[in-house]
């Protein structure tokens, strides 16, 4: 960083007093750009020397006040190489407030974090989830209560935030809070966001973060093997909504979608894919990644049950989804029903997509990822299961494979000799 600084001393004679004496001013010079205050010192106007840029003379007075203009120049090139050092602007307002004592606006914790929130929730449906706001709320209130747990006060200086901030809010979120390893990790990585804006803005210099490292535990999930997906498609309910729900439901296990983009579908999303069949064509909410998914005929079938449903026609969507809260209500219902012992959420639904519809039968992770509309194949990981029965199918194929290979292999020692 190359800023040219110059210092100059000098007196407003506008302002002598009617002692004959004027106020020594402080000029500050940063890449052409002027700062000028008063060092709240005073001289005989004609003691003055403008060539000099101090005291006339070598009286113990001048010597005095000389020494002292001296010793503010030093100040100031010292004041310079701290800026530089850590990493902030160099200017003569910030010269200034450091040599006379003037602390810079202090910045806070909570505001900065409400901020945040409140840009989140102007921009609900747009860039963020409901889901997202939520947990960004929730942590806002853990940091508030750690601030009265640990230190007793309703807020801190960002500044103040270091490495053991850090390693104590993520020991009160495990014990205060009884938060297990995931979701006090989530948290820590929502605080994450907040303290890079802080960065990114200069507000600070040093990233608590830098030597931080708490990982998630991969948690066993859950999904439908292909004896429950068939006892759920065939079950004959006598309570219609119950078996609009179950459809519903059905139609995320052969399509992949999550709840809210099962909801959001339009007939328009429906369009001819590149090979000629019927794909689903729509953006996933929570990460507003292309979902392009082919048509399979048990999700086309769906379809055509509700093409005609009243919910459809008034709201123009494809498939007639109740609130998020009335079909988990209604699952656990279908579960208990149909005697599966595992709870029946829309991740399931997503999971089972991933799992026994498509990698259990040689779908590659690749396509498997891409219609999930994961940006990471990670992350399509973290959701696929591949079953004991395919990796047995798999070897199988392969101890097949090696037999040929040894009867060929056979064959040409035979020929050979």
């Amino acid at each position: 960083m190359n800023t040219k600084l110059s210092i100059l001393f000098y007196i407003k004679r506008a302002k002598t007093t009617s002692q004959g004496k004027s106020p020594i001013y402080l000029r500050v010079t940063v890449d052409s750009k002027r700062t000028e205050f008063s060092i709240k010192r005073f001289v005989e106007t004609h003691k003055w020397s403008s060539e000099q840029n101090k005291m006339k003379g070598n009286s113990e007075e001048s010597r005095t006040l000389n020494t002292y203009l001296d010793i503010l120049k030093s100040r100031i090139y010292e004041i310079q190489k701290d800026l530089i050092h850590s990493g902030k602007e160099v200017n003569g307002e910030s010269i200034k407030n450091i040599l006379l004592g003037i602390d810079e606006r202090k910045r806070m914790l909570i505001p900065i974090f409400q901020e945040h929130n409140n840009r989140m929730e102007a921009l609900l449906g747009k860039e963020y989830a409901k889901g997202t706001l939520t947990r960004y709320k929730t942590c806002f209130s853990h940091i508030k209560e750690f601030l009265k747990w640990k230190f007793n006060v309703s807020d801190i200086e960002i500044t103040e935030i270091d490495h053991a901030f850090i390693s104590d809010f993520e020991f009160f979120l495990r014990t205060e809070k009884s938060c297990a390893n995931n979701s006090a990790v989530k948290y820590i990585k929502n605080f994450g966001k907040i303290i890079r804006i802080c960065l990114a803005n200069k507000w600070l210099t040093y990233d608590p973060f830098l030597c931080y490292d708490s990982k998630f535990v991969e948690v066993k999930r859950d999904f439908l093997d292909e004896q429950e997906l068939f006892n759920l498609a065939n079950k004959e309910f006598e309570i219609e909504r119950i078996a609009q729900v179950r459809d519903i439901f059905l139609f995320s296990c052969y399509t992949g979608l999550a709840y809210i983009d099962t909801k959001n579908l339009k007939r328009s999303n429906i369009g001819v894919g590149i090979d000629g069949n019927k794909w689903i064509f729509t953006s996933r909410q929570k990460t507003k990644t292309q979902s392009n998914i082919p048509l399979l005929l048990q999700a086309e079938e769906i379809i055509e049950k509700y093409k005609a449903h009243p919910h459809c026609g008034v709201s123009g969507s494809l498939l007639p989804v109740l609130s998020n809260q009335k079909m988990n209500s209604y699952l656990k219902e279908i579960a208990d029903l149909c005697q599966i012992k595992k709870e029946l959420t829309f991740h399931i639904a997503r999971h089972t997509f991933a799992t026994t519809i498509t990698l259990s039968n040689g779908v590659p992770i690749e396509s498997v990822s891409k219609m999930l509309g994961h940006k990471s194949i990670k992350t399509t990981q973290h959701y696929a299961k591949i079953l004991d029965a395919k990796v047995s199918v798999d070897m199988n194929n392969l101890q097949l494979t090696l037999n040929k290979k040894k009867v060929r292999d056979s064959q040409s020692e035979k020929l050979g000799t």
